[in-house]
């Protein structure tokens, strides 16, 4: 089990990054063109949406959990809670923050409940994306939650103990490393390798304009094989109304 003085805050980027992410590509979006740049799956299959309607974007802190073995972790919800892990992964907590656990698809252990959820919302955390459960879901603060269920259990109760804070992670079989974007909204939760941000906002601006031609055609009765995707021989038509409206 990790010693909670090796623990390593992660690495945030910009404001800018974050708000351009967040404006143009939705988890479909991020999935589609990550698939172009290099990288076949980034969707965390398993967690589902539990507060349909919210969109979060925000750098990852991760929080991994191992099977439960005595002689490593005794009994106890509140036994010496300075040891356990699960509180020092919501310590660093800074605003836009999202924390992403590794809870092994466990559907008895309440990885955090009402009250460390409360705290991470308050320290600014955005949402959490867990291959696991909460508890106290009916108490739980405004935030984004993407999980597995919900248990009355707490964290250690049955088969499982935190183990280790901001190290890589498979969320759900999902690779995360710390500091990575998380996408998710009502599709789910989607991991952006934080090297590809960048190159993943710019495709999705582009995407977010002519979808939007697009739509607008569709809607007029547009020809599908011309407008989605957008056709070469759409493109004048479309280049003209970005011009049109100030794109």
């Amino acid at each position: 089990m990790q010693d909670p003085k090796d623990i390593q805050d992660i690495k945030r980027p910009s404001k800018e990054l974050i708000d351009k992410l967040y404006k143009h590509v939705s988890s479909a979006t991020a999935a589609g063109d990550l698939k172009k740049i290099g990288v076949s799956n980034a969707f965390i299959q398993g967690p589902t949406p539990f507060t349909p309607g919210k969109k979060i974007v925000g750098p990852a802190a991760t929080l991994q959990f191992m099977p439960k073995r005595d002689d490593i972790y005794g009994d106890g919800e509140y036994v010496e809670p300075e040891t356990q892990l699960h509180r020092h992964a919501l310590y660093g907590t800074q605003p836009g923050d999202v924390i992403v656990v590794d809870a092994r698809g466990s559907m008895s252990s309440g990885v955090f409940g009402n009250m460390m959820l409360t705290y991470f919302v308050g320290a600014g955390g955005i949402g959490a994306v867990i291959d696991g459960c909460i508890r106290d879901f009916p108490e739980a603060p405004e935030m984004g939650l993407w999980l597995k269920g919900v248990t009355p259990n707490f964290h250690t109760q049955t088969e499982i103990f935190p183990y280790a804070v901001n190290v890589p992670i498979a969320c759900s079989g999902t690779y995360v490393a710390p500091g990575d974007i998380i996408i998710a909204d009502d599709d789910g939760a989607v991991v952006v390798p934080i090297h590809l941000a960048e190159e993943l906002a710019e495709r999705g601006q582009v995407h977010a304009e002519w979808e939007e031609f697009s739509r607008l055609k569709l809607e007029q009765g547009g020809d599908l094989r011309l407008y989605y995707p957008l056709s070469d021989e759409a493109r004048p038509e479309y280049e003209e109304w970005k011009k049109a409206n100030g794109q």
